[in-house]
């Protein structure tokens, strides 16, 4: 077997530069493979993580099913507990869309709650330079809510609660 090579430390900011770059490409196997470098030397490097998490949950189309579970556990280790929280609104939110891309509006809906709340709780802790992203993340999963009728449809008993959400 092979074994990975140490990422040197002097090469942090330019392997994060290119994670980020591979991400732009739509590259995110490629982006994760680089954080996990990074990650290697720095495991508590902010940044690295924040993008690790963008990077597997742009792969949730296909892989939500495997890779949701460590997307969460990635985002408990961010610094701050806004960043934990609003992260962790992110990866819901892209999981609800998989699941509704792939037939299973009962599971997008609940998905997309538990965003919501997230999103609302993230608005809260913003710092202030940072305060419109929930927002903007809640007005998306809103929209899509209101989009798409089989998400209306699938919230059973929990349509009530989300009455005002949907405007209905």
């Amino acid at each position: 077997m092979y074994e990975l090579k140490r990422l040197p430390t002097n090469s942090i900011a330019q392997a994060l530069s290119k994670a980020d770059h591979y991400r732009e490409l739509n590259q995110p196997e490629e982006a994760e493979s680089i954080c996990r470098d990074i990650l290697a030397v720095r495991p508590d490097h902010d940044d690295a993580l924040k993008l690790l998490t963008l990077s597997l949950t742009d792969q949730f189309r296909t892989a939500w099913t495997r890779l949701f579970d460590e997307t969460l556990g990635i985002c408990d280790r961010l610094a701050t507990e806004y960043e934990r929280v609003y992260y962790a609104g992110i990866a819901y939110e892209r999981c609800a869309k998989a699941q509704l891309e792939h037939g299973q509006a009962h599971n997008a809906f609940v998905s997309f709650e538990n965003a919501l709340e997230l999103f609302a709780r993230a608005e809260q802790l913003a710092p202030p330079e940072s305060n419109a992203d929930p927002i903007l993340r809640w007005n998306r999963c809103v929209r899509m809510l209101n989009d798409h009728p089989e998400l209306r449809d699938a919230s059973g008993p929990a349509r009530g609660a989300m009455h005002s959400v949907l405007g209905d």
